[in-house]
């Protein structure tokens, strides 16, 4: 929230501007702690509708939680207060959204409030992986390390969703390049090229008979069949929500030939880092099991963990339980982990797999892309293709009579 405020500082000068805070005696406790007394103070109105900013692009993005930690961890090793340095990152902090939080959580902490309590009360922001770890920090006073240790595991996974993300827009294009061409060509070209068909009154092709169909359904009800498949999408996309369609989901991705082994390393890759960073951080096995089960985005790989951590409550290793499941834990992967137990090296040895599995991931999604986009602009140029030649076929054969 953004207030007007009028005051006087020592000197009796009058002083206006604008302070942002979570709320009007935040304000004016902001205000009062720079020796000025406060003789106006006036929420700033709201924006006119057309002005204001959509929800969606106030997200708070992996990559800014990834430089606050990253800028944090730097003001706190320079001796910087935390309320000093969350107020400074706060005002230069670009996103509306996270700005104010940050603000929020500067007042919670100088009100005495645990760091990690504050930023517990934004999931939608910070996660449980991430409070769990600024507690572990708070706890063992290396709160600025588990600050840096987390900026580089998020820049980790960023980078790596990044090129994935990137990897995949060009393909899309394609995608969306060979629907528009088929849609135009069906209602515009062809319907004009069967009137001149027709007019000949020749028996056509089945196949030319089959695409002139075609492209009439597609000009008569396209606006049907273009509903339907947003209706069908969106209940999709609900169903995808639901606990059900969650595990359906994670079953399908898995037993899908064309992803079943890139997601699989990459669920590894997931699983190792994030267990690898939180016994770093000095988290109770049991406590990082149970919180890498609930970030690990698959259901499947989600109750094998749920397990190991029940299996290690009693008294049992980790490897003994992924040996269960070779097809989603290979081989090479368990005796790591076995070798890491052994030797009291466990988050060193899950490093060593992370590094491993990011490289394959990197691997994997260039040799897709190597396959993908000549396919795609291939099939794209069969159909295109094959639909003129339906239509110009009947054309040639009265051209050659």
């Amino acid at each position: 929230m953004k207030f007007n405020y009028q005051a006087r500082n020592k000197k009796g000068e009058t002083q206006t501007g604008v302070i942002e805070a979570s709320s009007r005696d935040a304000a004016a406790q902001l205000l009062s702690r720079h020796d000025l007394y406060v003789t106006l103070l006036d929420e700033e109105r709201a924006a006119p509708v057309y002005s204001r900013r959509l929800a969606f692009l106030d997200r708070v993005a992996v990559r800014d939680i990834m430089l606050f930690s990253r800028q944090l961890s730097i003001m706190f090793q320079s001796r910087v207060s935390l309320v000093e340095a969350l107020q400074v990152l706060g005002s230069q902090m670009k996103n509306a959204n996270f700005k104010e939080k940050i603000f929020e959580i500067s007042e919670s902490v100088e009100g005495g409030t645990a760091f990690s309590q504050a930023i517990e009360k934004y999931p939608s922001i910070f996660s449980l992986f991430y409070v769990n770890m600024v507690k572990s920090g708070e706890a063992s006073g290396t709160l600025s390390g588990v600050l840096d240790y987390l900026a580089d595991h998020l820049e980790r996974e960023y980078y790596l969703a990044s090129k994935i993300k990137g990897a995949l827009v060009y393909p899309m294009f394609i995608v969306f390049l060979a629907v528009a061409v088929l849609f135009l060509m069906m209602y515009f070209v062809i319907p004009n090229l069967s009137r001149v068909l027709e007019s000949t009154g020749a028996e056509l092709p089945g196949i030319t008979k089959m695409v002139l169909w075609l492209a009439g359904f597609t000009r008569a009800w396209g606006w049907l069949l273009f509903l339907f498949s947003g209706v069908a999408a969106f209940m999709v996309f609900r169903y995808s929500k639901t606990k059900e369609g969650k595990r359906f989901f994670s079953i399908l991705s898995l037993q899908t030939p064309a992803l079943k082994q890139f997601l699989s390393m990459v669920y590894l890759s997931r699983f190792a880092e994030n267990l690898s960073t939180l016994i770093a951080g000095g988290l109770p096995i049991v406590q990082c099991l149970d919180i890498t089960a609930n970030i690990i985005g698959n259901d499947v790989y989600k109750d094998i963990i749920e397990e190991a951590r029940e299996e290690v409550k009693k008294g049992s290793r980790i490897s003994q339980v992924l040996q269960k499941y070779p097809s989603k834990f290979p081989p090479v992967f368990t005796q790591m982990v076995f070798v890491g137990e052994k030797s009291g090296t466990l988050d060193k040895s899950l490093m060593s797999i992370v590094r491993f599995y990011q490289k394959e991931v990197e691997g994997a999604v260039e040799r897709l892309l190597s396959v993908l986009e000549p396919a795609l602009i291939v099939v794209l140029g069969l159909l295109v293709g094959g639909m003129m030649a339906a239509v110009m076929l009947p054309l040639y054969n009265m051209a050659s009579f």
